[in-house]
């Protein structure tokens, strides 16, 4: 026969550790008429929900994020990642596709810039993996917990989802290089693209990937609090990327890959004049001075 209960009054709810056991709507009420405050419950509701989320709350939300994405099976993480290669390319289109229509001004760049923006927008809003965002996400886990399963788990997920990456780039670019799906003006905007990005030599694009990947951080560290300016806020910093002529990794590969196939490159150059030293710049940008100083600024709150 199951045992009684006491029927729980709205004055014992809460806490029983808490030295004041009342509901904290109740208490809040009550100091903030002290003040001379004259909110209601629903006003208080409306206050807590327009709140800025602390650091300290971010940080946990995409800690969490990263726990969850170290934790998905290598073939959940390989098709998402060859997603977000194909997706990526869009970017490259969208660019290229205004850049053919607008007229040769000098603020021309002004406007074909925001197309660069359409493929993380797929990527992002998708929840497919791209390798710079878990530069952020996947890293918190180990600088907050420092186990070495934690980084053994991070250097498997960069890995699967690097090489899916690029395969989703290669298919793309081959496929752009081909003309099947694009041709004349169309196709000659998206080589003068590349040509213009392939123009940078190494040591820009090194230096160029620290400022782009930091800036992917930014955006993942700003998206739990963006709601529902998520889309101006992807708009925005990616924007950024495109006008700034900074280079990311994957974005850039489908730029690389495709001057490759066309031969107008060599892929030792694709590789060693972009590939790699955008690679290091992005993971420089967002793992070693964005995480941890994301880390640093909230340590004592967590």
């Amino acid at each position: 026969m199951p045992t009684s209960q006491k029927p729980t009054s709205p004055e014992t709810t809460g806490n029983p550790d808490d030295p004041d056991p009342r509901n904290l709507s109740e208490i809040t009420e009550e100091r903030l008429a002290e003040k001379g405050t004259r909110l209601t419950r629903e006003d208080l509701a409306e206050v807590e929900n327009r709140l800025r989320l602390r650091a300290a709350v971010v940080y946990e939300i995409i800690r969490q994020e990263g726990e969850e994405e170290l934790a998905r099976d290598g073939i959940s993480l390989w098709w998402s990642g060859l997603a977000a290669g194909l997706s990526i390319g869009f970017s490259i289109v969208a660019e290229g596709l205004l850049h053919a229509y607008l007229p040769d001004a000098p603020w021309r760049p002004l406007f074909e810039n925001l197309g660069y923006s359409v493929g993380f927008m797929i990527v992002i809003l998708a929840r497919q993996q791209l390798f710079t965002e878990n530069t952020l996400t996947a890293v918190l886990p180990v600088i907050s917990s420092r186990k070495p399963q934690n980084l053994k788990r991070t250097l498997r997920l960069w890995g699967i989802v690097f090489l899916a990456n690029m395969a989703g780039t290669l298919i793309f670019a081959y496929g752009l290089s081909t003309g099947l799906f694009f041709s004349g003006e169309t196709l000659s905007a998206f080589r003068d693209i590349a040509h213009h990005m392939m123009a940078l030599p190494a040591s820009d694009m090194f230096w160029r990937g620290i400022i782009a990947g930091w800036i992917i951080a930014t955006l993942v560290w700003l998206l739990p609090s963006a709601e529902a300016s998520s889309v101006f806020v992807i708009i925005a910093l990616t924007y950024l990327i495109a006008l700034a002529d900074l280079t990311h990794v994957i974005a850039g590969s489908v730029e690389a890959f495709l001057l490759a196939f066309d031969g107008d490159v060599t892929w030792e150059n694709a590789v060693f004049g972009f590939l790699l030293p955008t690679l290091s710049g992005n993971i420089i940008g967002g793992s070693a001075l964005f995480a941890i100083l994301a880390h640093a600024q909230v340590r004592e709150e967590i």
